[in-house]
């Protein structure tokens, strides 16, 4: 048996970049920053960075699908 311990899968980000946020939805980037730029989907901007929230992007997802009706 070995004493070595035994690696903990690393916790889900809280926020992604633009282009996993887009691979996240499984839409183009182009698509993302359309609708970001109109309101549609939330970012958060720190500084020059621009993040999305996985919460917020798993909540918009379900209620394109009927699921938040």
């Amino acid at each position: 048996m070995s004493d070595s311990p035994t690696p903990t899968p690393s916790p889900e980000p809280l926020a992604v970049r633009p282009a996993v946020a887009a691979k996240m939805l499984s839409i183009s980037e182009r698509l993302l920053w359309s609708k970001t730029n109109c309101g549609e989907i939330p970012c958060v901007r720190i500084g020059r960075s621009v993040l999305y929230s996985v919460e917020t992007l798993k909540r918009w997802l379900n209620e394109q699908t009927g699921g938040g009706r």
